[in-house]
């Protein structure tokens, strides 16, 4: 299996010598040099340089049903002669027999390894992906999508969130590199929904748009004055500068070494360090008891079979009377279950173990460590807006993302995580909740 996240230590050897190196246009943003094949680190990037193996029956029903299927969308060119369909997104296929092959042996990874091999590109990768994302159940006729199991793969057994493999997990995507995610966060570094007042957002507005949602969030545990504050899920370390700014002592957990490096320094020149407490510390090996327990989009990364342990730690470390405060990423329950048993594209390349829950698992999770739902909001578009200015922001400084020796496949498949998250939440296929949990029940 691909294991294609770079940690710091080899981040710097991934840019092959032939790689192609991204241009800054005169009149707007660095845009990516045609990539081929040809120019793919095999040794780094093993299924996006060669091609699968895959019959020539697969390929041409793949053939026929995706072309089928991008033609209804209109998001293919009309043949030449035909009027002109409405404007809107295009995918262009630069090498369709090596598209379709990639599609008919593993399904939609396949199509994101075509986008990362320059085999497909798009005028505007997000729209496209938006409109696949809201007709995704449509694409395959009904009969064949019993066989489904013909092109999807199972989640690999290594990547499951026990404690050795969360922390490995965790690593392949959080130690990147904290200079990688500054080229596209704002200066909170926050990694996750902003809400903002207004839409269009603007990128300038996205720092006091994340102070927003963290202050709803701690407004919604009940964070104030001499509060005990376990923060599951430390990021950069803002919503912990944040909570101890109003007086609460924090302790807050991470596995990711870079990041508790750059929280500890952030939180130290904010003169806050005898208010935080940041630990690398699985969530299950938490101690004490807290007023009031928050953790932001940590739940996607915990996988459906902790999600158990994940409440129950939730629970074991909430004083009585005291409140919890989520912000999670869902998805519909029936999409939840098809993707907790599928190889995806997200879990192999940008998320290994993870697995976004539904409304429902996590009402059933919660309720059975003993939890009751008080507040339950949802807020996609503002999530759509957040990973537009990241995308955005992301593919203007690509120069610097090349400098710090990301390759351009990174680079294309990176882009790719972005708007293909933003299509997500535009066709409403996901959502992100701020939920309040409070003691269901005695101890």
């Amino acid at each position: 299996m691909t294991r294609p996240a770079l940690t710091s230590e080899s981040r710097t050897r991934s840019a092959g010598p032939t790689a192609a190196i991204p241009q800054r246009t005169p009149d707007g943003p660095a845009t990516a040099a045609p990539l081929g094949r040809a120019d793919v680190d095999a040794d780094r990037w093993p299924d996006v340089a060669v091609l699968p193996p895959a019959g020539a029956a697969r390929t041409s029903v793949a053939r026929y049903l995706v072309g089928r299927a991008l033609d209804r969308l209109e998001l293919t060119a009309p043949p030449a002669g035909a009027r002109p369909a409405a404007a809107g997104p295009r995918l262009v296929l630069h090498d369709p027999d090596a598209f379709h092959r990639r599609v008919g042996r593993h399904g939609l990874i396949g199509f994101g390894e075509s986008y990362l091999a320059g085999e497909w590109d798009s005028d505007d990768l997000a729209g496209v992906l938006t409109v696949l994302a809201g007709r995704v159940d449509e694409l395959v006729p009904a009969p064949l999508r019993r066989l489904r199991r013909l092109w999807v793969s199972a989640r690999p057994a290594g990547d499951r969130n026990t404690r050795a493999g969360a922390r490995a997990n965790i690593q392949r995507h959080y130690d990147l590199s904290n200079d990688l995610f500054a080229t596209f966060l704002d200066p909170t570094l926050t990694y996750s929904s902003a809400i903002f007042n207004a839409f269009p957002a603007r990128f300038e507005s996205l720092a006091s748009a994340q102070h927003r949602k963290i202050d709803r969030l701690l407004n919604l545990a009940g964070v104030g004055q001499g509060t005990r504050l376990l923060e599951i899920g430390t990021g950069w370390g803002e919503l912990a500068l944040r909570a101890a700014a109003r007086g609460a002592r924090v302790t807050t957990l991470t596995l990711s070494a870079e990041q508790a490096a750059l929280a500890r320094e952030r939180i130290a020149a904010a003169g806050l360090a005898d208010r935080v407490d940041v630990q690398l510390r699985d969530y299950r090996d938490v101690e004490g008891r807290h007023d009031a327990v928050v953790s932001v989009e940590m739940i996607e990364a915990v996988g459906a079979d902790y999600w158990p342990a994940y409440f129950t730690a939730l629970r074991r470390a909430l004083a009585p009377g005291g409140r919890i405060a989520l912000q999670a990423i869902t998805m519909g329950h029936q999409q939840m279950l098809h993707t907790a048993a599928t190889h995806t594209f997200i879990s192999k390349y940008v998320f290994p173990g993870g697995l976004i829950p539904s409304r429902e698992a996590i009402a059933e999770h919660s309720a059975a460590a003993g939890l009751r739902t008080d507040a339950d909001d949802g807020f996609g578009d503002h999530y759509a807006e957040t990973l537009r200015l990241w995308r955005e922001r992301f593919t203007a400084h690509r120069p610097d993302v090349t400098d710090l020796g990301f390759d351009p496949v990174f680079q294309r498949m990176w882009e790719f995580y972005l708007a293909y998250s933003e299509a997500g939440f535009r066709s409403g296929y996901l959502d992100v909740r701020q939920l309040l949990l409070t003691e269901g029940s005695p101890r």
